[in-house]
Order: structure tokens, then sequence, then C-alpha cells
């Protein structure tokens, strides 16, 4: 009985581990995303930044690392998500960006607008990792 439970436990253990190695994987192509070469925010180039809000987004170094974060986690998600979880993301999204807008130039705003998406994001790649890609 004991070489049994012994085995599940090793079974066990090797799943966590493999799930853990695939979350580091995800995370590290998102970190090297952020700090790959560009100063751009990665939604869109700043030297066409045409709006108050994408001004204020290149301008201020927190708000640029949001927006990086943010676009790269999103980008990720609609590659694991079926087709009709992916259109309510992009719906999301579009509502989200309308938000965004409203800050105009507000550092604050826009680092809470970011923050509540982020949150939203990490909702759904949480359910990726516990599910698997859909």
């Amino acid at each position: 009985m004991s070489k049994i439970l012994f085995k599940l436990m090793i079974e066990n253990k090797l799943k966590r581990e493999e799930q853990i190695m695939k979350l580091f994987n995800c995370y590290s192509m998102v970190f090297f995303s952020l700090f790959s070469g560009s100063v751009y925010a990665a939604s869109f180039n700043c030297d066409h930044a045409r709006t108050q809000t994408e001004q204020a987004i290149c301008e201020h170094r927190a708000v640029n690392d949001a927006d990086v974060k943010m676009a790269t986690t999103y980008n990720i998600i609609k590659r694991l998500v079926p087709m009709g979880t992916r259109g309510v993301i992009q719906d999301e999204q579009v509502k989200w960006l309308q938000l965004r807008d409203q800050c105009g130039n507000s550092r604050n705003c826009l680092i809470e607008v970011y923050k509540m998406r982020q949150q939203k994001l990490d909702m759904y790649m949480d359910r990726v990792y516990r599910q698997g890609p859909f």
C-alpha cells in the first residue's frame, strides 16, 4: 500500500512541477516582451500618439509599462481561448479602451484603469492555467 501511495505522491509532484514550468515559461515570455528593445508602448507607436491619453501613456513610464504588460497579456490570452471567449475578451477590450480614453492625460486615472484591466486579464490567464488552453 505504501508503494502505491508513494507513487501517487511522486506523480502529483511531477504534475505540479510541470504546471509551474508552464506558468514560468508564460511569464518569461511576458517579461522578455516587456523589456525587449522598443521605447514605444506595445499597443501603438508613440511617434504617432494622437490623443491626450496616448501622449500621457508615452510620457509616463509607469503607465507605458502597464500598457506593455496589458497588451502582451491580452495578445497571449487571445491565442489561448476559443473563438466565443475570444470575442467576449475583444468586446471587453474595446469597452475598456473607451474607458481608458476618458482619462485624458491623468496619470493616476490611467494607472487605475490599467490595473483594473490587468486584473481582469489575469483572471482569464488563471483560468487557462487551471484548465489548459481551450
